[in-house]
């Protein structure tokens, strides 16, 4: 049998379970996540011939397949947000994307240094690629489809934060690569490179850039029709054909395409926001970041069974633990410090900072562009903590949401976006 036959098709059937499998699991506190990630353990284990994921996965390879993920994945994070932009209004996924990401950053990296004795271009890497939230595996507590009006502040922060934090993780994954490269300089160049290019630069074109493009988009899509013979945009293709029109001008200007495209989606949400054409664009993509899931998860699951974690000590389950409990909880309930919200709500946002796709894109990145010589350890470390993310909030995330939309309809707090009444 042709390796390749098989592995089409079983990719055409693990695609094919999506139509039903989320649906079913909404009766269970179970995620879909969960069972294609089993689905890809159980496959690999089986006695056939299937390409074998590099145990220490080649970076190439992991690079360009997670990379697609996440900016599909963000551009259909963009189009479901319904919220305007303003500092009132996203003042938690703002406090989360710099607060708490840098405490994030810096207890992971001070933990990669003095417990599993990286080195501090190794330590600062661990925390750069597990700081930001997953946009991919995060759906089940993020907003609905554009079509869905109500939000919620906890699920409008996790998606608001899945979808900035994912760019602004790039500059310290650079500032590792940095110190890698710059090991035995000390004229302090590099640092001044890293400043003006990296967190400058890079951040400034890639809001700029999104925001003219989804600018641009917007007039073809919504006004031009109406004050001319221009044709109406029909197909939902056009989400996808934008996202990779949007990464690819900003990568091609050094800037950041992770958030050219998030800001490029909100942008576009933003301009005639009850128009349907939203909901068909995002489904559109949604259904692409779908596929691209499955199959990313079912090589993670394939990774597992040859040896992902075969360098994964004790000191790094620790570490991962301690991460996961304790410092992205208290990095979230610091960074809402003094914002007026339940408790059990910023317990939450706090909580469900899950890890995923994005970390495997950001650790794969780094390693294409130097060699580190803690990657082994850095691949089981990262590899544990995405398992246990998506286990352990896969597990939990149906009923705490169920719960506090329990709490909040008790209260009697309605959900609408921009606006989040008092208990």
């Amino acid at each position: 049998m042709s390796t390749y036959i098989l592995v089409i098709t079983l990719v055409g059937l693990a695609a094919l379970s999506m139509a039903w499998v989320p649906a079913l699991l909404k009766r269970t506190f179970i995620s879909y996540p969960i069972i294609f990630l089993l689905l890809g353990i159980g496959i690999y284990m089986l006695p056939v011939e299937l390409p074998i994921p590099d145990p220490i996965w080649q970076e190439n390879y992991v690079v360009h397949i997670t990379e697609l993920s996440v900016i599909i994945s963000l551009m259909g994070t963009g189009l479901k947000i319904r919220r305007k932009v303003s500092w009132r209004r996203w003042r938690v996924p703002l406090r989360l994307v710099s607060i708490t990401m840098l405490l994030c950053i810096g207890g992971l990296a001070l933990l990669g240094w003095s417990v599993l004795g990286m080195a501090v271009s190794a330590a600062i890497l661990l925390g750069a690629v597990l700081a930001p939230t997953d946009p991919v595996l995060a759906e089940q507590v993020q907003v609905g489809p554009p079509n869905e009006k109500e939000e919620d502040e906890v699920r409008f922060s996790l998606t608001a934060e899945a979808g900035l934090n994912d760019g602004m993780a790039f500059p310290f994954t650079w500032l590792a690569v940095v110190i890698a490269i710059a090991a035995e300089a000390t004229d302090g160049e590099w640092l001044s490179g890293w400043l003006l290019r990296d967190l400058l630069y890079r951040i400034v074109s890639g809001v700029v850039i999104g925001f003219l493009i989804g600018r641009g988009l917007a007039y073809l899509i919504f006004q031009l029709p109406r004050t001319s013979g221009f044709p109406k945009a029909q197909e939902g293709f056009l989400a996808l054909s934008a996202t990779l029109v949007v990464y690819g001008v900003t990568e091609m200007a050094h800037g950041y395409g992770f958030i050219a495209v998030f800001v490029a989606a909100i942008t576009l949400s933003s301009c005639e926001p009850e128009h349907d054409y939203h909901t068909e664009m995002h489904d559109f993509v949604n259904q692409i970041e779908h596929i691209l899931m499955v199959v990313l998860l079912m090589l993670f699951g394939g990774s597992l069974v040859f040896g992902l974690l075969d360098y994964l000590t004790w000191q790094g389950i620790v570490v991962g633990l301690v991460f996961l409990f304790v410092i992205r909880p208290l990095a979230g309930l610091l960074g809402m410090w003094g914002i007026k919200m339940p408790m059990r709500e910023k317990l939450a946002i706090s909580f469900f900072g899950i890890r995923g796709i994005g970390s495997f894109f950001y650790l794969s990145f780094a390693l294409d562009k130097v060699t580190f010589v803690d990657a082994d350890q850095l691949w089981a470390v990262v590899g544990f903590i995405v398992l246990v993310s998506v286990v352990l909030h896969g597990v939990t995330a149906t009923k705490s949401m169920s719960y506090l939309d329990y709490r909040r309809s008790r209260s009697g707090k309605v959900r609408v976006p921009g606006v989040v009444k008092k208990e």
